[in-house]
């Protein structure tokens, strides 16, 4: 099985954002041989504030993702929060995702297994590896093309998440597919000051550790210059250093 890839800003904050993201991603794409699906959100519903910036919403973020599929000929994902955006987003994107929190949600899974779509399961920072079995099951009994579970990480206390490897290889029991996130794992939340902190600086060692626990699939929020994103700053990688990280996984 191919190693799958995800990669791209943690939000849509601009088209011209995408548009630098989406020429790398490609341009990795040639010389590596690998096929990179470019994620970005077009609503980040789960912020930590009320006033955190939550990207250009629905109807507007769908039509910059198409724009970056049709400039750059990358497949897309991107999440979802509610039952009723699985429908259009799922005319749009290859692969849906189910955000953490809301993973145990069956209208919201089920919703986004019903396009036919490949869903994208991330496990719960509440949840064991064993226990995605169920998630995995609401979408395969509600038709999903494909499933894959990801693994971002354990609530520790307050503030703090940390990742428990053997997940992987519990998850890989019950779906083909596993793949680590490697930079939300590396999230501190709520830690700076309303909003999330993180330390990228580990996002490497998380990717070849989650490989060693035989993960299949590699998750990446990146930006140009990541201290200036507008979500997850801390703990995105800086998308010059996504090549050389990409090649040591393959």
């Amino acid at each position: 099985m191919a190693i799958k890839f995800i990669a791209g800003p943690c939000v849509i904050e601009s088209a011209e954002l995408l548009d630098a993201v989406g020429e790398r991603l490609a341009a990795i794409n040639r010389t590596l041989g690998t096929e990179i699906i470019f994620k970005a959100s077009f609503d980040k519903a789960n912020r930590t504030s009320i006033s955190s910036f939550r990207g250009p919403g629905l109807e507007k973020g769908l039509q910059m993702l198409s724009d970056v599929r049709a400039k750059w000929g990358l497949r897309l994902l991107t999440d979802i929060h509610e039952s009723w955006q699985a429908a259009p987003v799922g005319e749009v994107v290859d692969v849906i995702q189910i955000p953490a929190f809301l993973c145990r949600q069956t209208d919201l899974v089920v919703a986004a297994a019903r396009t036919g779509k490949t869903v994208n399961v991330k496990k719960a920072q509440f949840l064991s590896g064993a226990d995605m079995r169920y998630p995995y099951e609401k979408a395969r009994e509600a038709g999903a093309g494909e499933i894959w579970l990801t693994e971002r990480g354990n609530s520790f206390g307050y503030n703090n998440l940390v990742v428990d490897f053997r997940n992987i290889p519990d998850m890989l029991k019950i779906a083909p597919t596993v793949v680590m996130d490697c930079t939300h794992s590396v999230q501190r939340p709520g830690a700076a000051g309303g909003k999330t902190g993180g330390n990228r600086e580990f996002v490497p060692a998380m990717a070849h550790a989650a490989k060693a626990f035989g993960a299949n699939g590699f998750f990446f929020e990146v930006h140009p210059d990541p201290d200036k994103g507008l979500s997850d700053a801390a703990n995105m990688l800086r998308l010059d250093d996504l090549e050389t990280l990409v090649k040591s996984l393959l």
